[in-house]
């Protein structure tokens, strides 16, 4: 319960901080770095922070597929407000679990591999490499 209260503190008052923004123009093709941009900044603040951690473990971290899913796993949310993430939580909602589908829809042009990632990442047949991400994305 305490978890949820300190997220809709989040989503209220986070704002992704610039610096941060700036370091993974480097890691993101414009495209990528677009789509990031145009994602809900309670979204950008938790891809940032699924981010720190992909890079901070030694399965994940070598691979620049993850580190590029930490930011964009979630990009199929869009500009979802706060009421709506509030009634998933409570009942459910069919557009917040269309996210994966969304976010592969604009990946999959760019990087099929990515956007198969996206596709996946809330699968529970899964390899070892994703469920981690998993593990580390459900910490978050």
């Amino acid at each position: 319960m305490i978890n949820r209260v300190k997220q809709v503190i989040n989503y209220i008052f986070n704002k992704p901080k610039i610096e941060e923004i700036e370091k993974i123009k480097l890691l993101l093709t414009k495209k990528e770095y677009k789509i990031f941009m145009n994602m809900d900044n309670y979204d950008k603040v938790h891809s940032l922070d699924v981010y720190q951690m992909v890079k901070a473990d030694d399965l994940l971290n070598k691979n620049e597929k993850y580190l590029k899913l930490a930011l964009l796993h979630d990009c199929g949310k869009e500009t979802i407000g706060l009421l709506t993430r509030m009634k998933k939580v409570l009942v459910g909602d069919k557009l917040l679990d269309r996210h994966p589908r969304i976010g592969y829809k604009k990946l999959k042009e760019l990087d099929l591999e990515l956007a198969d990632l996206i596709l996946n990442h809330h699968g529970m047949d899964v390899d070892k490499k994703l469920k981690r991400f998993q593990e580390i994305d459900d910490k978050s």
